[in-house]
């Protein structure tokens, strides 16, 4: 998963640095990995800062006053394919045709054919593993064909279409054509989000216009009329004119119902619907659940939330119960998401380091732990183990979405299946496993209800990692066997030492 951005000013004195900066703070809980931007100044020269890190390493005031220019793109990472390696921290960069930047949010399904086809018959230098690189080199490919000394809105549209036909998977993108304007487009089946929006500029009659992957971007930086870039849409904002066309309309249209469960901020909208208020009624689909188990044997004291995600839903939960809510955990804020952490012994010992138990909250009471979901069971265990360790006489633990069995091809960095500790278990073996008295999972068709009640225009979401069930229709077991090789903590460790030897040094 990441997070990405894009930014026109009308004003061409102004510098979109600093609200590119921001965006990314904003937006820094899609990616703790990496962190780039990239701007256009006068007479289309681009500069860029990106490296390894969160956002605040990443640049310091130096490089930003390097950053010139009224438009730019920017980009926050986690790798879900590729390396850690500094060279594929993003957006990425072609200079042939017409100087093209871009950063992507999602996963390309076909990645291995779109690679073999760039080099042999497009002819095209691919300089990483990422598949990010590959969406870059597509477009800059179809551009290239048009033979123009200079480029019209048409020839991008015609270059994107293209684009839709020849990569699978998904994609949310947002691009700059030096000098031209940026762009912002989405998958036919709107898997990854992406807003858009446009604020009155200081001076003068004209707009500023902005992409972000979530809406809280907009708000906070004052943009207004903010919208969702519609699946297989295409928006291109240039010095003149905000030109959009939807160049593909899917059936399938499925976004990722897991932005809802976890990635999303709370305070975020997505395709219609608001991000806190699913979670609210996650929580009471939930609580219906427990009630249902439980019947007259209901023991439970008192809900507590594993923070920060799942407090929405544990406090609507315990609001239907009638049980009290309590923060039993204190968090450390300056410990990035454990989920997204590489390797398996680093994201248990940060579980610790991340959240302190309070015996008083806990001492010789049965407690109902929630949480948005449980993956590898990792931060399930440590967690339940540390309530019993602060004298909790029973813990059970409530998961805010349904069982986790398979992996994600869509821009999750899901583990390896093997490494899902639901993978292939009953519920009674994940609570086994993780030390619960009891897991409770919910529904899937209640998930999809939580979501869909707020947009009922939705018709469906993509729950694979729950069903298994991929909405492109593309993935093979072949695929899925190649993933899960490349997924696993041990060979994601020999990645990222291989990246370090192979990686070009990125200059910053």
């Amino acid at each position: 998963m990441c997070g990405i951005s894009a930014l026109l000013l009308a004003d061409s004195s102004q510098a979109a640095v600093s609200e590119l900066l921001e965006s990314l703070g904003l937006l820094q809980h899609r990616g703790q990995d990496a962190a780039g931007i990239v701007t256009c100044g006068h007479k289309g020269r681009l500069f860029q800062c990106k490296g390894n890190g969160m956002v605040r390493d990443v640049f310091t005031p130096q490089r930003l006053m390097a950053l010139t220019g009224n438009m730019g793109v920017a980009h926050v990472r986690y790798p879900t394919a590729g390396t850690p390696a500094d060279s594929e921290a993003q957006p990425f960069y072609v200079n042939s045709p017409y100087g093209i930047v871009m950063g992507h949010n999602g996963n390309l399904t076909n990645d291995s054919e779109l690679r073999h086809f760039l080099d042999y018959d497009a002819h095209r230098h691919i300089n990483t593993d990422s598949d990010s690189e590959l969406l870059l080199n597509i477009f800059a490919n179809n551009l290239q064909k048009t033979g123009k000394f200079r480029i019209n809105e048409q020839d991008i549209f015609s270059a994107i279409q293209s684009l839709f036909r020849e990569c699978k998977g998904a994609y949310a993108a947002t691009a700059m054509l030096a000098g031209f304007g940026i762009i912002g487009f989405r998958d036919p089946h709107g898997i990854r989000p992406l807003v858009f929006g446009r604020r009155k500029a200081l001076k003068g009659n004209g707009y500023d216009y902005m992409f972000a992957s979530e809406s809280v971007v907009l708000d906070a930086l004052d943009f207004t009329d903010i919208e969702d870039v519609l699946p297989g849409e295409v928006i291109i904002v240039s010095k003149y004119a905000v030109t959009r066309r939807r160049l593909v309309v899917e059936e399938s249209i499925a976004p990722c119902i897991f932005e809802y469960v976890y990635f999303a901020r709370p305070d975020s909208t997505i395709d219609g619907i608001p991000v806190y208020n699913a979670r609210l009624d996650m929580g009471v689909k939930l609580a219906n659940k427990v009630r249902q188990v439980m019947g007259d044997n209901m023991d439970i004291d008192v809900v507590i939330p594993v923070p920060d995600t799942s407090r929405a839903a544990a406090l609507q939960l315990s609001h239907e119960l009638g049980l009290p809510y309590r923060e039993g955990f204190n968090k450390n804020r300056y410990i990035g998401r454990t989920f997204i952490m590489p390797g398996q012994e680093m994201r248990r010992k940060n579980v610790r380091r991340k959240l302190n138990a309070m015996p008083t909250e806990f001492k010789d009471l049965n407690v109902l732990l929630v949480d948005d979901s449980i993956v590898r069971g990792t931060t399930s265990q440590e967690i339940i183990q540390m309530a019993r360790d602060v004298g909790a006489k029973k813990v059970y633990f409530a998961s805010a979405a349904p069982a986790i069995r398979f992996p994600n091809v869509y821009g999750i960095d899901m583990p390896s299946m093997k490494e899902l500790v639901a993978a292939g278990h009953s519920d009674a073996d994940v609570a086994a496993a993780i030390g619960a008295d009891y897991v409770f999972f919910q529904n899937l068709d209640d998930l999809i209800d939580s979501c869909r009640k707020f947009n009922p225009r939705i018709k469906a979401f993509d729950t694979s990692v729950f069903d298994g069930k991929y909405v492109t229709g593309d993935v093979s077991q072949e695929y899925l066997d190649k993933l899960e090789a490349r997924r696993s903590d041990t060979a994601k460790q020999k990645q990222a030492a291989d990246g370090e030897v192979i990686g070009l040094h990125n200059y910053k």
